[in-house]
């Protein structure tokens, strides 16, 4: 039985009508709300039973377009700063849409989908500066690179035997080092990986945020006189809450002299080095025995398009590669070639996430997506400028990025924690710019990560004028109420 249509013609017709539909939520997206709350009768819609027989693409359509669409996160919205989300791009949706339609295995074998994916390996080393030694792969995310990359410290540390007995085998427990700022799924990768997130050392920060090297040389002299065997730091090439840039090549210098496997969470900024106003932040960047991206951010590719590029190839590959009798090689045929991603990474099932990226990147071209990343740090500092005019307002961290964390002054720390939090979730709710929270030094802030292609300084206007206009009224009704 094939899945086939019955009517290639009307099925062409209905895909097209629903491209367009995509097409004309993206062509006006300023015009829609950012984010709506899904109501509970379409919620309930997905609480159906498993359906047994068919229902028609055009049905789907329909529900896709009134039920699915308009109650979205609402990332590819200019307005969005809430996370550090891109916010795509046609070209990528293009890509997606070619790669789906293949429907390749990118897994291994002998086919072109695979050269698409080592061009772009290709072009993060020339970008990174890294050796042609170096490998890459696609992931779903830095969350699952950075797991990865503990994964590759720890064989580095130990030997190939940790794959057979685990690192149990280990009479020393392995620690690892970044800064309290580093983005949680480091912790949950030491946790993953077998080795405790207890031996992850969170080293304290500067005034910018940035990781402090004395406190760092002094938490590994004292760990390796305690016995223990430190193997891993972790430099960020932007902190998830402010955006904060290590000092990477410091970091670099500190790894090689205590043989530590230096490693950068690149998630958030790492891309900034195609931006010449940027590049200059992450020297040192260069010098990583890996390195942690996403394309997905400020490389607007449709989700999800995580990055793992590693300086030795040939560890990447021991850290991985399994022999099996049903993936075995050949000289010829189909089971050809001699790159099987399979061989890097823990998936042997991989999307042709590499399409998307390329039509990214070829569309555009390196220089315009650097640009795209500079405007949006040049919009960064114009927030920021205009929260330190207004008296009203709080800069609550240094702007090194493109985040900006700040909050509306009010009362007491209690009261100005619930103000700002009230704010934030009447924006979000209204529908026209979406902001989100954090917490720094105990402190609940307003945090605008301005990562969109789509932004521009009227939302930027909006935001400010908008939570200066819910803070003074919300202000007022107290004054009222007392």
């Amino acid at each position: 039985m094939s899945l086939d249509p019955d009517d290639w013609s009307a099925a062409r017709d209905q895909a097209r009508r629903m491209l367009d539909g995509v097409f004309d939520h993206l062509e006006s997206l300023r015009d829609q709300p950012l984010w709506q709350a899904p109501p509970d009768e379409l919620r309930a819609q997905y609480r159906e039973p498993l359906p047994t027989g068919p229902a028609g693409l055009s049905e789907l359509g329909d529900l896709f377009q009134t039920a699915i669409r308009p109650y979205s996160s609402g990332n590819a919205h200019p307005g969005f700063m809430g996370w550090a989300q891109g916010g795509g791009t046609v070209a990528g949706l293009v890509g997606e849409m070619l790669a789906a339609g293949l429907n390749a295995n990118l897994g291994g074998r002998d086919h072109m989908p695979l050269e698409v994916e080592q061009q772009i390996v290709h072009w993060t080393r020339q970008m990174f500066g890294f050796p042609e030694a170096a490998t890459g792969l696609f992931l779903t995310g830095a969350s699952q690179a950075n797991f990865l990359a503990v994964l590759i410290a720890r064989m580095r540390a130990l030997g190939p035997h940790v794959r057979h007995a685990g690192v149990a085998q280990s009479d020393r427990p392995l620690i690892a080092y970044a800064s309290r700022a580093v983005h949680g799924c480091v912790g949950r990768a030491m946790d993953m990986a077998g080795l405790g997130e207890g031996q992850l050392r969170l080293v304290a920060t500067d005034d910018r945020g940035r990781i402090r090297l004395d406190v760092l040389e002094a938490a590994i002299t004292a760990d390796r006189g305690a016995g223990a065997l430190p193997f891993l730091v972790v430099g960020s090439a932007g902190t998830v809450d402010i955006g904060a840039v290590d000092d990477l090549d410091a970091l670099a210098d500190l790894a090689a002299v205590h043989d530590l496997h230096f490693h950068v969470d690149g998630a958030l900024g790492a891309l900034g080095v195609l931006s010449p106003a940027l590049a200059p932040k992450f020297k040192g960047i260069e010098r990583a025995d890996s390195l942690a991206f996403d394309w997905h951010k400020w490389g607007q590719t449709p989700y999800d398009a995580g990055f793992l590029l590693v300086r030795d190839g040939e560890l990447h590959r021991r850290t991985f590669a399994s022999e099996a009798a049903y993936l075995q090689r050949a000289d010829r045929g189909l089971a050809a070639d001699g790159w099987w991603p399979c061989d890097y990474g823990p998936d042997l099932s991989r999307g042709f996430k590499a399409l998307k990226t390329w039509f990214t990147i070829k569309t555009y071209g390196a220089a315009a997506l650097g640009e795209v990343m500079a405007n949006t740090c040049v919009l960064a500092r114009e927030l920021a400028g205009r929260v330190a005019a207004e008296p009203d307002l709080e800069l609550m961290a240094p702007v090194e990025l493109n985040i900006v964390c700040f909050r509306f002054r009010a009362g007491t720390p209690a009261e100005a924690d619930a103000l700002n939090a009230g704010i934030v979730a009447d924006l979000q709710e209204a529908g026209r710019v979406a902001p989100s929270l954090t917490r720094l030094d105990g402190r609940t802030a307003i945090r605008a990560a301005i990562v969109n292609h789509r932004t521009e300084l009227r939302d930027i206007e909006a935001l400010a004028t908008s939570v200066l206009a819910l803070g003074r009224a919300a202000l007022s009704r107290s004054a009222s109420a007392a």
